[in-house]
């Protein structure tokens, strides 16, 4: 039986070690777009590819949080359903955060990995380019699709404002189950669910609309200067202003935009980051 039991392992190993090359493969359209180079590009391919053969197989993603245990892992925090929440997204790391108020600031309630994005570090900038977007964005309910084709879909309102005056192009940018993108930030079915379930809990207690910020990493110093010669490194260090800004208070930044920048202001006490982008060409704004 031991043989047997060995032998099995073996195939099923082998099994998935030739999905895996497979899915590594259909992925191959993103691995020569623009971002990562060489081997890093692949061995980023070869991580998202696992990450869709667990999802076929029903398996959590490595570094799911105990879905299961929701209420527990609330009370371990001392939060509650319903709490105002903010989400941020790492493109690189291929992870999502779920912030909640905890008292008089946010709390970071879970990491998700995200199953699937498309594309390469960088904004997108036109209808069609398979691009993930990266920026400051607001949910309201409006935005929610309970009844999404991939399971359950929240749209992050691209193109917004700055988006617009940069005159990029594009629709139906969301977050979303089914580890499936073709320029949306997908989850596993399981995942997403728990985010809806938190989301929509906020908004039905009264929060407006919630904070979604997108960046190709963490906006850390020696990250950005391992970029310093990417095309989009004014672009991200205007990203990093309002990344520096929540890392600092845990209270998300007032956002806005002038002369076709994102500019980032500390949030007033209190702020639970629910308001649309708006110009914002003060002083300060004008001498960036």
């Amino acid at each position: 039986m031991l043989f047997l039991y060995s032998i099995s392992r073996v195939l099923i190993a082998g099994a998935l070690a030739g999905a895996l090359a497979v899915l590594t493969l259909t992925l191959w359209p993103d691995l020569i777009g623009r971002g990562e180079q060489g081997l890093a590009r692949i061995r980023l391919a070869a991580h998202d590819a696992q990450r869709v053969l667990y999802a076929k197989l029903g398996w959590p993603l490595p570094g799911t949080p105990d879905l299961g245990r929701l209420n527990e892992r609330l009370a371990e925090k001392g939060l509650e359903r319903g709490a105002p929440v903010f989400i941020r997204i790492f493109k690189r790391e291929r992870e999502l955060e779920l912030w909640m108020r905890g008292g008089d600031s946010f709390v970071l309630f879970a990491s998700y990995p995200v199953c699937r994005h498309s594309g390469g570090l960088g904004p997108k900038l036109r209808e069609g380019d398979r691009q993930a977007p990266e920026g400051f964005y607001t949910v309201g309910r409006s935005q929610l699709n309970p009844n999404s084709a991939y399971r359950r879909s929240f749209n992050l309102g691209y193109p917004n404002l700055y988006d617009a005056a940069n005159g990029r192009t594009g629709s139906f940018l969301m977050v979303h189950g089914a580890c499936l993108s073709v320029g949306c930030y997908a989850m596993t079915d399981p995942v997403i669910d728990e985010i809806w379930e938190l989301v929509t809990a906020a908004l039905d207690r009264g929060q407006k609309r919630f904070s979604a910020h997108v960046f190709p990493f963490r906006m850390s110093e020696a990250h950005l200067a391992i970029h310093d010669r990417a095309p989009w490194g004014e672009f991200w260090r205007d990203l990093k202003r309002g990344y520096d800004l929540f890392e600092a208070s845990r209270t998300p930044p007032r956002i806005g935009v002038c002369a076709k920048r994102y500019v980032a202001r500390s949030g007033a006490a209190g702020s639970y980051g629910e308001s649309e982008l708006a110009e914002l060409c003060d002083q300060e704004a004008l001498r960036q």
